[in-house]
């Protein structure tokens, strides 16, 4: 008996332990290293796969890469975000790539409201070389849009003034098999209040009355987290869910519901109608509401058999409402559903003693109860009736690393390259210590995800280790952020952001050191 009261008191002791190491031991993210401030170089040989694939650098010295894309002649194009943790800005450019380091500017952001965060072409009516390019804009001036952007480099607004000046922004877009444009939409706040962090990132300032809209109505739970005042007067706030920073909110609140909103996917059709002359109310009175209750769904893709998947990023331990241990999520969208934020993670309550931070505060939910149904007027502004659906988020089709940033997704659709129906996921890397400690550098990969068992592995890695190149001394991968396969199915692309460091006085973004790399299968067809 006395050895088994020992054990037993080991185990109830044991989560105890394996906090305090973590509290005690220091961070050691990928991106907290002086090395990246090193000229980049580019090699194959630094970064492994499983065994037949190559991998090369197809183009180098891009500033801020975010996305590939082809057209339907089968030309390769690259997005360059032209904004950077850190506040750095830049032009957001459509690029298309010639050769080796040999590029044309297809069209340019004319008024500085990026990032481009993504791209996807939609063939024309009229044939080949007569498609456009729509590009989801994250718009930290005016709000996100989504551009149409045409082959003599165009732009034309579809959507504006998306909810789009917090920490995440307009994301996609995909092209889906009934011929409507997808985006998402990320939230404003990390975890649906704002706070501190908010400030810190920059946008409290210039946005000092926003916060998180949802897409249906809901109900309070009273629950408001206390912070200094970061707008500089002094003093302390406190701060509800859904609410400008310092506005309390009580028990039994209703935040009512709207479209465009935050943390959802949402879709437009592809042509625009002409009896609307303006190109702006053309698509804005077609733009529906797919489904919500997601933090950051920055990769949206569509499997071979036309199902719609969406990448989630986690909530990270920062600001007045930390959650810890919020891994990456892998949804399978269905239409008219809530998938759980800002009080779940997956399946799971964030109230739950696994998500409370080391030290820290248990999180407390902010809804008195799940949004439930979609009502019908709030669904659709086109006038499609939502799906009746259950009150609580389903189980997700995975959950990656937490902190691993997963930002791309593509689906292999060729024997040749292998895997077929299997997602690739561009793992941008940890951004340690802004968004949570790790012990360990996480992410800096590109995974393969048997969405079937819900099983991930690696596919190319730095052959070093974990972590950019930079910090390994190598010639590898630094952030990969988008994949995307050639229209045969025979070349995986990928974007890779480039260095990125921080430390505590935030971010760190290096111009040119951007690329784009093709992995193939010998042999493959």
């Amino acid at each position: 008996m006395r050895t088994s009261y020992a054990f037993l008191a080991g185990i109830l002791v044991l989560p105890a332990l394996l906090a305090s190491c973590y509290a005690v031991r220091p961070t050691r993210g990928g991106g907290e290293t002086r090395s990246g401030a090193q000229l980049r170089a580019y090699s194959a040989e630094d970064i492994a796969l499983p065994a037949g694939y190559r991998i090369e650098a197809v183009a180098t010295g891009l500033t801020y890469p975010t996305a590939v894309v082809f057209d339907d002649t089968g030309a390769l194009y690259v997005v360059e975000s032209g904004y950077a943790y850190g506040e750095t800005y830049q032009a957001s450019r459509l690029l298309k790539i010639l050769g080796p380091n040999l590029f044309a500017s297809v069209a340019t952001s004319p008024d500085s409201n990026g990032p481009w965060t993504g791209a996807v072409f939609v063939p024309g009516e009229s044939g080949k070389g007569h498609g456009s390019f729509y590009i989801a804009e994250g718009g930290h001036k005016k709000g996100g849009r989504i551009l149409r952007v045409g082959g003599d480099g165009s732009i034309q607004p579809l959507v504006e003034n998306l909810p789009s000046f917090g920490d995440h922004h307009t994301n996609g877009p995909a092209l889906g098999p009934d011929g409507m444009i997808y985006f998402s939409q990320g939230t404003a706040t990390n975890s649906g209040v704002v706070g501190e962090d908010n400030a810190e990132f920059g946008w409290l300032k210039d946005h000092p009355e926003f916060h998180d809209t949802p897409c249906q109505d809901l109900t309070l739970s009273g629950v408001n987290y206390r912070s200094k005042d970061a707008r500089g007067g002094g003093g302390e706030v406190e701060t509800g869910a859904f609410s400008a920073y310092g506005t309390k909110t009580p028990e039994g609140q209703i935040i009512p519901g709207q479209i465009p909103c935050n943390g959802a996917i949402l879709r437009i059709p592809k042509v625009v109608s002409h009896e609307n002359k303006g190109p702006n109310d053309a698509a804005v009175g077609k733009l529906e509401l797919v489904a919500w209750g997601f933090r950051n769904p920055f990769a949206l893709g569509f499997a071979p058999d036309g199902r719609l998947f969406a990448i989630d990023n986690g909530y990270d331990e920062r600001g007045s409402r930390p959650i810890w241990g919020a891994g990456e999520l892998v949804w399978e969208v269905h239409q008219g559903r809530w998938y759980g934020w800002p009080d779940y993670s997956g399946d799971k309550s964030v109230d739950h003693s696994e998500f409370t931070p080391p030290h820290g505060e248990r999180p407390r939910r902010l809804l008195k109860k799940p949004p439930g149904p979609w009502l019908a007027t709030q669904a659709a502004a086109g006038g499609t009736a939502p799906e009746a659906t259950p009150d609580l988020p389903p189980v997700p089709a995975a959950v990656l690393p937490v902190h691993a940033s997963a930002d791309g997704m593509d689906f292999s659709t060729s024997e040749g390259f292998g895997y077929k129906g299997q997602a690739f996921v561009a793992e941008f890397g940890d951004m340690a210590p802004q968004a949570g400690k790790v012990l360990e550098p996480v992410g800096f990969k590109i995974a393969r995800v048997d969405l079937s068992r819900g099983v991930a592995e690696d596919f190319a890695v730095n052959r070093k280790g974990a972590g950019p190149a930079s910090r390994l001394g190598s010639h590898g991968l630094e952030r990969p952020v988008s994949v995307r396969f050639s229209p045969d199915g025979s070349s995986l692309y990928l974007a890779d952001f480039g260095q990125l460091t921080m430390d505590d006085k935030g971010s760190h973004a290096r111009q040119r050191t951007g690329a784009i790399w093709r992995i193939w299968k010998e042999g493959g067809k």
